[in-house]
């Protein structure tokens, strides 16, 4: 049974967050923070939610990536060339804090000052993710080059854990190259299992068991295991139906890491104050990561929201500092030291994410001009051609939309998503489709629209996204129609307010369309009744 204490000081953290506007993980890590202080443990069965949370979270990831994103040359290279030179400059920091006679950097030398340099150089892939996903944004540019950084980084770190602990996986995890030609066999299952419990089940059964547990059992991280699992499901269109079903599970389950990463240990002033200090040499990382992310021929907006969103320490230097510990490099003290550090540039990044657009504005008059002819691809201008209406998010319905504007009124549609798995499928089924990202407000300078665009649909499935993409058409003086779908009834006015000719609650007029077929079925004449 879990302790009571930890889902009440749960829930009032994440109640005092959102009643003060900061992301809610600010609050369970408070929760965490306060619960130690009050004398509390993490129990196992915390630790195995905060794992079970983390698996989950890395598998419905691994769902919406496209595996074509970690090839790429920005990635990799800019991964590798940031571990090198933030880990550089970090261990020259930690030098300069030791020659300042830092108690705690005492007696270190240059192997373990490079062991922590190292250790900070990652971000949380947990975090960011979240993040990233909360905001609806892992599929946006930044988000999958963020993505396929921290994927990499991941990567990395499963070499130096093998590395360090002398201990090499078994023989047998090269029979695990099989899952590839298997990924066909196991997508065909999740056709015939439906939209039940079953589906949910089956994606459990891939996360925990063939994901996890198998990968751990053959001396490989679990968490990553579930990553490549979800990854070969992704070409699936069922894919992102199986993350939304997870999606609430997945959630739930992550506050148990939040609160077990705030349990760690109780802080001591001295060791508060050196996490603080940590914390404030990140921003030196940050700008390594916006320096090499420059030179790989991107939008600033997209190399700064990135960067943005890398702004914080990983996890995985809790297990760095664990091994420097057990070796006698460092006193015990340091792990206490890394989780504050840990936690504080959480809360510190979730604040700055919440600023992210505004930062860029505020930067941008500031950053050196792009020749766009040398931009990567995505980032490239976007032109809308002749046609004449556009949709913006190309889920279920926006499909349907796009096919009636077809073929019941005979218009030249074009449709925009930011997902580039749905857009290759598109494009195979014959729509007319590009890559875009309607809540990048880059995305409207790139836009090129014509004059013979008459209609645009707002049909993404965030509210956040259709109000940006409203603010956006009205700033640009669009002179045609605007209609816009929402999913609760108290999003229609906002929505109105900003200008759009026409909202859609979906489920009222899903119900509304139902009974009108049932009465036509029937007979039934409106009309007729009402003067009857």
């Amino acid at each position: 049974m879990i302790e009571p204490a930890f889902i009440v000081a749960a829930f009032v953290g994440g109640l005092v967050a959102l009643v003060c506007r900061l992301p809610t993980l600010v609050g369970f890590l408070a929760g965490g923070f306060a619960l130690s202080v009050a004398g509390y443990k993490a129990t196992p069965l915390l630790e195995l939610i905060a794992d079970i949370g983390v698996t989950l979270l890395l598998f419905s990831i691994g769902l919406k990536l496209d595996v074509r994103t970690l090839i790429r040359r920005d990635i990799w290279g800019s991964t590798s060339v940031h571990m090198v030179v933030s880990t550089a400059l970090l261990v020259f920091l930690l030098a300069a804090l030791k020659w300042l006679g830092l108690p705690m950097l005492a007696g270190t030398g240059w192997t373990t000052l490079t062991l922590l340099g190292f250790a900070l150089s990652f971000s949380s892939t947990v975090f960011v993710l979240k993040v990233l996903e909360k905001r609806s944004e892992t599929q946006t540019a930044y988000g999958r080059l963020a993505i396929g950084i921290l994927i990499m980084q991941d990567i990395i770190a499963v070499i130096f854990i093998t590395a360090s602990s002398g201990e090499l996986p078994s023989p047998w995890a090269l029979a695990l190259f099989v899952l590839v030609p298997l990924a066909p066999l196991l997508r065909q299952l999740l056709d015939r299992l439906g939209h039940g419990e079953m589906q949910m089940l089956f994606g459990m059964l891939m996360a925990l068991v063939f994901g996890y547990t198998l990968f751990e059992m053959l001396g490989l991280k679990g968490d990553l295991g579930a990553l490549i699992i979800g990854l070969l499901l992704a070409p699936h269109s069922a894919a992102q139906t199986l993350a939304r079903s997870i999606f609430s599970l997945k959630e739930l389950l992550l506050v148990g890491f939040f609160l077990s990463l705030g349990l760690t240990a109780v802080p001591t002033w001295d060791l508060v104050i050196m996490a603080l200090l940590l914390v404030m040499i990140l921003p030196v990382k940050s700008l390594a990561y916006q320096l090499v992310l420059m030179r790989f021929h991107l939008r600033h907006r997209t190399s700064l929201l990135a960067t943005l969103s890398l702004t914080n320490y990983s996890e995985f230097g809790l297990i760095i500092g664990a091994i420097a510990v057990e070796s006698g490099r460092l006193p015990d003290a340091w792990l206490v030291v890394l989780s504050l550090a840990v936690a504080i540039s959480f809360a510190a990044s979730a604040i700055l994410n919440n600023s992210s657009e505004f930062l860029y504005r505020l930067a941008e008059p500031h950053l050196p001009l792009i020749n766009t002819n040398r931009l990567d691809p995505e980032d490239r201008p976007i032109e809308v051609g002749d046609a004449e209406a556009v949709v913006l998010g190309m889920g279920r319905i926006g499909r349907s939309v796009y096919r009636r504007l077809q073929k019941e009124y005979g218009m030249q549609v074009l449709g925009i998503d930011s997902n580039l798995n749905t857009i290759d499928r598109l494009k195979d089924q014959g729509f007319n489709v590009l890559a875009g990202d309607a809540v990048d407000s880059d995305f409207w300078e790139k836009l090129l629209m014509s004059s013979s665009v008459q209609l645009v649909v707002l049909a993404m499935p965030h509210h956040a996204g259709n109000l940006f993409a409203i603010s956006q058409l009205r700033s640009r003086h669009f002179a045609g129609r605007i209609t816009a779908i929402v999913e609760y009834a108290e999003e229609v006015e906002p929505i109105r307010e900003l200008g759009a000719h026409a909202v859609y609650h979906v489920y009222d007029e899903a119900g509304r369309s139902l009974a009108d077929s049932a009465a036509k079925v029937a007979g039934v004449d409106s009309r007729t009744r009402q003067l009857g």
